[in-house]
């Protein structure tokens, strides 16, 4: 794969394939997000919004004035038996068919946050929809939105209090969102020419989860996430490896200015993106797809 632009000759290309923007529940927009990404030197990353891809296509617009190439992609919360897995789908190339499967899964993040703001205030608490759809700016709706809304009320102190007090698992005004099983997932990035990539897969990222999910078709796993220790990293390189899946990796940005979530703080080396090239040009090759 030839260098993206934006780096110079024989300079290492600065990449990072995980981030969010306004379009879910990051903090800067995705024209905002394709800036940062310039100003910090990164020539590739993948805009990687929850359950949306509501902002790739303004990120690549802005992309392609500032020498950055934009990986087009999603975060899919899917469930593996009972427990939820976080899936990235990179390199899509048929964004417009993932984004009307997603869809009803924006509806029914609606009616959860719905569902949670009136128990909220049946619970006396008086935070209103409108404030939580600011919070959102016209992204898909999330926990973190009613949060913040919880904060700006006055209510808790903290997005950790909003979570620990009222909307955590297992905390009164909590409620389960829409969930799609893993391999639903999995046949979902793949339809839209994509990879389908274990995000942070952390402590549980051992060889009789990655069994389930190789079974269920994932093309590879983040190995690189500041959410890693050094020993997680290691093992999971190492069941990527063995498994002859791609590994991948980044900051998980949000929106952060400085530290270990900042734009470009995790970053992946440019062999791994070649990686996925060939696995996703066999894929192509295998199961031909329209691209958007």
């Amino acid at each position: 794969m030839t260098a993206p632009h934006a780096a110079e000759a024989g300079a290492a290309v600065r990449i990072d394939l995980h981030a969010h923007s306004t379009a879910s529940d990051g903090t800067a927009s995705p024209t905002q997000f394709v800036e940062t990404a310039a100003r910090a030197g990164l020539a590739v990353v993948a805009l990687t919004d929850h359950d949306t891809v509501d902002g790739v296509a303004e990120a690549a617009t802005v992309a392609a004035t500032l020498g950055v190439r934009v990986v087009p992609g999603v975060e899919l919360s899917v469930m593996d038996g009972r427990e939820e897995v976080h899936m990235l789908g990179l390199h899509l190339a048929n964004v417009g068919a993932i984004a009307e499967a997603l869809a009803s899964f924006r509806e029914g993040r609606a009616t959860r946050a719905a569902t949670m703001i009136r128990t909220l205030n049946a619970l006396g608490v008086p935070v209103t929809l409108d404030a939580v759809l600011a919070e959102s700016a016209g992204g898909a709706i999330g926990r973190p939105h009613v949060a913040r809304a919880l904060v700006a009320g006055g209510w808790v102190v903290d997005l950790r209090e909003a979570f620990d007090k009222w909307i955590g698992a297992g905390r009164p005004a909590f409620v389960e969102k829409p969930r799609l099983d893993v391999a639903d997932g999995v046949a979902l990035i793949h339809k839209a020419g994509g990879l389908a990539i274990w995000a942070h897969p952390g402590d549980d990222g051992r060889r009789a989860r990655f069994e389930r999910l190789v079974a269920a078709g994932i093309d590879g796993a983040e190995v690189r996430h500041p959410g890693h220790t050094a020993s997680d990293q290691a093992r999971i390189g190492a069941l990527v490896e063995f498994f002859h899946l791609v590994p991948s990796g980044g900051s998980d940005w949000h929106g952060a200015a400085a530290g270990s979530r900042a734009l470009g703080a995790v970053q992946v080396p440019s062999e791994w993106l070649d990686r996925q090239q060939e696995r996703l040009e066999m894929r192509r090759r295998a199961v031909p797809v329209r691209e958007s």
